[in-house]
């Protein structure tokens, strides 16, 4: 794919949120040319659109344990997470938090915005230092009113994020404790998921037994049973701080209903 003349331009502004910086330093054109080699969100676009979209893109850099937005704040637009990590929770009226998922590189949040002009449905924190392309939800649409594949293209994300909602509401549900950290691991390893020898994956970031309760939905020393039987079991391991899944076949049986 070609990569056009450098273009230092930038999206309409909105206001910077705590925590949060814009990359003034970085041309266009490098922006573009991460979120297409990078960002599988827009894997099957046709890639005149995904560079088209890509070109309205400009980077927002944050700080670890910095709020991207909170549920309930205005939904101007969508980000593809170009570096770092990010987590997704939602808080009950009294106080409790709800760690919904970790996002990586290639993850995109806040696209339900553009569709539904609601404001978030949920919090999004900086796990890590991150770098993020945000692209205004007006940029977007005046793109996509042009290039319909586009919206179709979204539509097709959505979709992916409610039927991973779906399946975990029914883990949940109908899933003993050991099948939904089971489940929260191989979601880890989509996301995070290095490929090693003989079938194992590296997860390749450093999540907490606390974190993988809350995403699970039980209690940390309940949870830290299940994985250390699981090591003990050679199901994973530990390598320098990362789990590792040994036998996946084993946690996809778990975590099947």
């Amino acid at each position: 794919m070609t990569i056009g003349v450098l273009d230092f331009t930038e999206a309409p502004v909105r206001p910077v949120l705590a925590g949060e910086r814009r990359d003034m330093t970085v041309p266009k054109v490098t922006i573009e040319k991460t979120i297409l080699d990078h960002s599988f969100s827009l894997e099957g676009l046709d890639p005149d659109f995904a560079h088209g979209l890509a070109a309205l893109a400009r980077t927002v850099k944050l700080e670890p344990n910095k709020t991207l937005f909170r549920a309930g704040d205005p939904g101007n637009g969508f980000y593809a997470v170009l570096e770092g990590s990010l987590k997704v929770c939602v808080t009950s009226c009294a106080g409790s938090e709800q760690l919904l998922a970790m996002l990586g590189p290639g993850s995109v949040v806040g696209e339900l915005s553009i569709f539904d002009g609601r404001p978030r449905s949920a919090s999004v924190v900086a796990a890590k230092p991150s770098r993020l392309a945000f692209v205004e939800k007006s940029a977007f649409e005046r793109y996509a009113d042009d290039n319909p594949a586009v919206y179709r293209h979204m539509l097709t994300i959505v979709g992916q994020r409610l039927r991973q909602s779906n399946d975990a509401l029914a883990a949940r549900s109908f899933l003993p404790l050991p099948g939904r950290v089971a489940q929260t691991l191989l979601q880890l390893a989509a996301g995070f998921g290095r490929p090693l020898e003989n079938g194992r994956v590296l997860i390749h970031y450093k999540i907490s037994q606390s974190d993988i309760a809350s995403m699970a939905g039980g209690a940390r020393e309940n949870v830290s049973r299940v994985l250390n039987d699981w090591k003990r079991g050679g199901t994973i391991s530990r390598i320098s701080g990362y789990y590792c899944i040994e036998d996946k076949a084993t946690l996809e049986a778990a975590a099947t209903l």
